[in-house]
């Protein structure tokens, strides 16, 4: 039951795109991740995913829409959706998904993290 400062702990990375667990509430994790550039397409059949902007704008693709997000803004990916998060400047992102879900969904490349360093 420790308080957690978003802040002080982006403090203790800089590698974006790799998402480090920051806390967990039952059987689901919150991450944060240091994000720019393009993230690959990908989806997640088995769960929804939210994500929090924490600091800066990104932008998240989906098949036929963009949708544009602010500091302070969230949205939820919905199970099975094709999308992917874009950021033009470094921006810092929180996310709640189950534990154990892979940050790439159903796409393996250079991007995945099979392995989160917890925080």
């Amino acid at each position: 039951m420790d308080r957690i400062n978003l802040q002080q702990k982006f403090s203790l990375f800089t590698e974006q795109w790799d998402p480090r667990i920051i806390a967990q509430v039952n059987e689901y994790q919150v991450k944060i991740a240091r994000i720019e550039g393009d993230f690959p397409m990908h989806r997640h059949e088995e769960t929804d995913e939210l994500f929090f902007v924490v600091q800066g704008t990104i932008r998240m693709d989906f098949e036929d829409r963009q949708v544009p997000l602010g500091e302070g803004d969230l949205i939820v990916v919905p199970r099975g959706v094709l999308h992917r998060p874009h950021a033009d400047s470094e921006a810092r992102i929180m996310m709640f998904e189950p534990a154990g879900t892979l940050n790439t969904g159903d796409v393996k490349d250079e991007h995945t993290k099979e392995k989160l360093e917890r925080i």
